[in-house]
């Protein structure tokens, strides 16, 4: 078993969040993980990103080579398209469609969307707007880990228990808050693959 990963967003969209529960609920099943971050311009609203390595055997390199990404998930819809280089031609590429208007010339989201579209395997989702129907636009990040979960290679009980222990000393509220909006991503991947 063998996935490298591509997480990509902006600052304060919960990447490392989402790397933090990928990266526990690996360890959890005995795996291997190798991570590279960078966050440096996160509170100015900038891009971040980061690789995730994870195997069944020691992995060497904590960077995924150009076309080897098996997993792209961004929670922004522009800095999916940013690392779609790294994808391998077999790949899924996960993205919210809600952007994160940073720029004076963001590109026209339809425009971005024939981009995303193009690529075979994706799954394009308003994790936004799942997420502010659960009760918190803030668990936008796991709508999309969920709708990720399916190319993972992780059981999905594992992602929860890493949530529920990432989110415990928040209280119950905000772990079934996480858990919900991971499982309705979750649904709205099967619903699209299908």
């Amino acid at each position: 078993m063998k996935r490298d990963i591509i997480l990509a967003g902006v600052g304060g969209q919960g990447i490392l969040s989402i790397a933090t529960t990928i990266g526990m609920a690996a360890l959890n099943a005995g795996l291997h993980l190798k991570q590279a971050e960078v966050h440096g311009m996160s509170q100015r609203g900038g891009d971040v990103s980061s690789n995730l390595r994870i195997a069944d055997h020691e992995i060497a390199s904590d960077l995924i080579p150009l076309g080897q990404a098996d997993l792209i998930i961004s929670v922004e819809p522009m800095e999916s398209l940013r690392y779609l280089p790294f994808l391998s031609p077999n790949g899924w590429l996960i993205t919210n469609t809600k952007p994160f208007i940073n720029i004076p010339n963001y590109p026209k989201m339809e425009d971005l969307m024939v981009e995303i579209e193009h690529f075979k395997n994706h799954i394009a989702l308003d994790a936004d707007d799942i997420a502010k129907h659960l009760g918190s636009v803030r668990s936008a990040n796991m709508v999309i880990l969920g709708a990720a979960s399916l190319f993972l290679e992780i059981e999905y009980t594992e992602l929860q228990g890493a949530i529920e222990k990432m989110f415990a000393r928040k209280g119950n509220e905000v772990v079934k808050l996480n858990l919900d909006a991971l499982q309705a991503g979750r649904d709205f991947a099967e619903a699209h693959i299908g």
